[in-house]
């Protein structure tokens, strides 16, 4: 998107320029209904709508040139203080150039912008089920401009006034109340209120015959008056059956009285609608007033209290945002983990506090946190105030280390100044700052003032190096096996050398018999810094049968341990007893096996051995995904078929042993099926969905029969016509999905050849197809059907990257990239490429390093794993 691509420096220089007074932005969507314009294969694709817009702004410098923002098919007219430019001469598909400013201006551009099917922009989804058309918009970093003209960045704020002409019968929402609508009067014409200053990311529409709930938030504030927020809840009309609104209200009221408590400035957008959306490409976006969520969040069928976690951490994530980010903004993309750290760590923490999540941290510890450090060892890796050059550059930031690493940061800040003095330059930074943009001085400023603490060397260690520590326990006992010292040893990769100062706790744990628990007995904090500290108040303590460094998890770090402890966790995980202390345990397993420092045959034992003694739901389904992930990447290519039988194996014995009807027996079930490797777990499948087998307690719905068919799809056990009738159960947007997914999944040369051909050579599919297709074409037990693409795959993806769209660019580089190729020449193809291409776009060559380094690293882990196999045998 070379065009399209703003840089860091062009933003400052119009940002010193300009200042924006407001936009009014007229959209007509009534072009959405009916037949496309060429009736062209695919729909939306050749589809406009007519976009008007008004921008009022100043400029410091009469007379000077600027230019505004616009990915649209066509402009009609554009009109600079009522003298009309030629779009012809100043519309180069993405920029309008400006040129004899005023010192005050307006600009008038009338344009036609293309409904999207990539999720970016104003994007269309027409519902199989019934044929209604959904929109919405989904702006972030910078697609607003393929809806309106405008500033594209984040420090020209400015208020918004949006009218939208809508199809009869369809609902409008934007970021202010509906102040107007022509709901039954045939004109279809919507007004909503004039916002407060925003970025224009944030700003938002979403249009259709959407399924709508309402519900209002009260609040007593100290003068005795009461806040009301009203609440919104929609999805589409084919969800409503499954729509469970009131929960989502509750976690919202109940974010909403955490946040007020202890944020002391009132919610600043008015009303509170939550929007669940076809074809989202994220989590989620924090438009004030007018929050987006991506529909998997209703659920279809029965799921276990993770997934109402997971919805619930998401809800409150953006809802911090409506005080991080967006009633105070980055200035630039540099600074986005001002607000993605601080939503991460906030959502984490008013989940744990005032939601029936009371393990929020946990899960936080377990899953969030091994994104994080996957992605600060990858060499893409990134100092948390990172360094973006340019739009492509911020589109790849949001990644584990602006989010979950960022997060993880801030949970060591409190531990570092003190929670009431984070809190308190909390409320000062939102109200010195309101509706502005900050960089990370003002923040530390903020915090210096409420601590009292020197932030400057804590932000040059946490905030702007790269890189994780590693934190080892060395310990020595005296005769009567009392603990005489113990240290805590601190380690950093040579690429990022960097030792920070870490508050972490270290407990020891221990098992009074031969039958008990493994419990805590003792804790001490310690400031660690440089290589070594000692624990000093822990000398004198009995033998631990375990030392967990990095205890209730206060720091970032890597967990090691020594050769006591890590013995002990062989034989006596299960008897664990605290459920953070467990899933601190098993983070550093796996990030052991993923260093190559424990055989991934090991690990998969463990979880076979463990797994089925898990009592956190969220923990159980990580250590799923963690083995499958051993066995596929990282256990010796020569000990895969053992290893998977094992896994089923293990998986069908815990599913029958599971309580009938529990969370625990669906985990199970769903984990069995993605493992089934023998004739007789895929007969088991077979009689599960045709009614001809049992197990006690499992109700097979719709979303667990797909669940089943997609591993007898792969193993070449359900054709077309099984795939078609399933589709015909469940006729909707998610079995459409479902079915793409089975289809390329089956074992076929053919087959592989049209998904590849869909996805690469054509864009007719939705971004939703496309990850469906990319998700089924990659199957692990299919490598020597797919080794063919990996010659094809470098010679696309510049073409790819240049002519599609950055979101499925990304998918395609990111999911089609070789990886199930584990092998050395792989490697060597990729670097070969990198070599070949050094002037390819930074992002591109970014995805193919880390794909590199991914492989790289499994590769390393196989070699690991070949050398236990070997040795046991010997």
């Amino acid at each position: 998107m070379p065009g399209e691509n703003l840089s860091r420096d062009e933003a400052r220089e119009r940002a010193e320029l300009l200042s924006v007074d407001g936009y009014e932005v007229a959209l007509d969507l009534r072009s959405a209904v009916g037949e496309a314009p060429d009736n062209s294969p695919g729909g939306g694709a050749a589809r406009t709508f007519r976009s008007l817009t008004t921008i009022r702004f100043r400029s410091a410098q009469p007379g000077i040139a600027t230019f505004v923002d616009l990915v649209a098919p066509s402009v009609t007219s554009v009109t600079l203080n009522g003298r009309p430019l030629d779009p012809s001469v100043v519309f180069d598909g993405a920029r309008i150039a400006l040129f004899g400013l005023a010192s005050e201006n307006v600009l008038v551009v009338d344009a036609q912008c293309a409904y999207s099917r990539t999720g970016e922009g104003m994007h269309r989804f027409v519902d199989p089920e019934d044929g209604e058309v959904y929109l919405y918009t989904q702006y972030e970093p910078a697609d607003a401009r393929r809806v309106f003209a405008n500033f594209e960045q984040p420090d020209l704020k400015a208020p918004f006034s949006f009218e939208v002409t809508a199809p009869e019968g369809w609902t409008v929402w934007s970021n202010g109340a509906a102040t107007g609508s022509g709901a039954g009067t045939g004109t279809g014409v919507w007004t909503f209120a004039e916002t407060r200053p925003i970025a224009t990311y944030i700003t938002a529409v979403v249009a259709g015959p959407y399924h709508h709930v309402t519900d209002m938030y009260r609040r007593a504030l100290p003068d005795g008056s009461t806040l009301e927020i009203p609440l919104g809840a929609l999805c589409r009309k084919g969800l409503a059956r499954h729509f469970d609104a009131d929960d989502i209200f509750l976690v919202t009221k109940q974010g909403l009285d955490f946040f007020h408590d202890n944020f002391d400035y009132p919610y600043p957008f008015g009303k509170y609608d939550q929007a669940f959306v076809p074809e989202y490409n994220i989590g989620a976006m924090e438009n004030p007033g007018c929050v987006t969520f991506r529909e998997d969040y209703v659920f279809r069928g029965r799921v276990t209290e993770a997934s109402y976690e997971r919805r619930a951490s998401v809800i409150l994530h953006e809802m911090a945002h409506m005080w991080f980010g967006d009633l105070v903004t980055m200035l630039w993309w540099d600074d986005l983990w001002l607000k993605e750290s601080f939503a991460d760590f906030m959502g984490a923490l008013s989940q744990a506090e005032a939601t029936r999540f009371t393990n929020a941290w946990v899960t936080f510890a377990n899953s969030r946190k091994s994104w994080a450090y996957r992605a600060d060892q990858l060499p893409s890796t990134h100092p948390i105030t990172a360094d973006i050059r340019d739009l492509e550059d911020a589109k790849l930031n949001f990644d584990g280390i602006t989010y979950a690493k960022g997060a993880s940061v801030l949970k060591q800040l409190v531990a570092y100044v003190g929670r009431e003095a984070f809190l308190e330059g909390a409320r000062r930074y939102f109200k010195r700052h309101a509706y502005g943009n900050t960089r990370l001085g003002d923040l530390l400023s903020v915090l210096e003032e409420t601590s009292g603490r020197d932030m400057t060397s804590w932000s040059r260690s946490w905030l702007e190096t790269a890189g994780v520590n590693s934190l080892t326990p060395v310990v020595t006992y005296d005769a009567s096996g009392r603990l005489t010292e113990l240290a805590v040893l601190q380690e950093a990769p040579e690429s990022h050398p960097e030792l920070r100062p870490h508050r972490v706790a270290v407990g020891l744990y221990r098992r009074e018999s031969v039958d008990a628990e493994l419990v805590r007995y003792a804790r001490a904090e310690v400031d660690v810094e440089g290589p070594r500290t000692v624990v000093t108040e822990l000398a004198g303590a009995e033998r631990p049968d375990l030392i967990l460094v990095n205890d209730d998890d206060l720091t970032y770090c890597k967990i090691r341990f020594d050769e006591g402890s890590l013995e002990t966790l062989r034989e006596h995980l299960g008897e664990l007893t605290d459920p953070l202390a467990r899933a601190l345990c098993w983070s550093a397993l796996w990030n052991l096996t993923r260093d190559g420092l424990m055989p991934a045959r090991d690990f998969i034992a463990l979880v076979l051995r463990f797994a089925g003694r898990e009592s956190d739901i969220g923990v159980l389904q990580m250590l799923h995904a963690w083995a499958q992930g051993a066995l596929i990447h990282y256990a010796a290519p020569a000990w895969r078929e053992e290893g998977a039988a094992a896994l089923a194996e293990g998986a069908l014995g815990e599913l029958r042993l599971a309580e009938p009807g529990s969370q625990h027996q669906l985990t199970w079930a769903r984990f069995f099926a993605s493992t089934a490797t023998s004739d007789a777990d895929f007969q088991l499948l077979r009689g599960l969905l045709g009614n001809t087998a049992k197990v006690d307690g499992l109700d097979v719905d719709q979303e667990l029969r797909w669940s089943f068919l997609r591993p007898l799809a792969s193993h070449g056990l359900a054709d077309e016509s099984v795939i078609a009738a399933e589709l015909a159960r469940d006729d909707t947007a998610s079995g459409k999905r479902h079915q793409v997914r089975c289809l390329a999944a089956r074992p076929s040369e053919e087959v592989k050849a049209t998904a590849w051909s869909d996805v690469v050579d054509s864009d007719a599919l939705s971004n939703a197809l496309v990850e469906a297709t990319i998700a089924g074409f990659a199957q692990p037990g299919q490598r020597a059907l797919t080794a063919p693409y990996a010659e094809k795959y470098f010679e696309v993806i510049e073409e790819v990257w240049a002519e599609r769209s950055i979101q499925i660019g990304m998918d395609v580089v990111r999911g089609l990239y070789p990886s199930l190729q584990d092998r050395p020449e792989t490697v060597r193809d990729t670097d070969a490429w990198l070599t070949a291409h050094p002037d390819a776009p930074p992002a591109l060559r970014r995805l193919v390093l880390e794909a590199r380094d991914d492989l790289a690293r499994a590769l390393a882990a196989q070699a690991c794993d070949a050398a236990a196999g070997a040795a046991a045998s010997a």
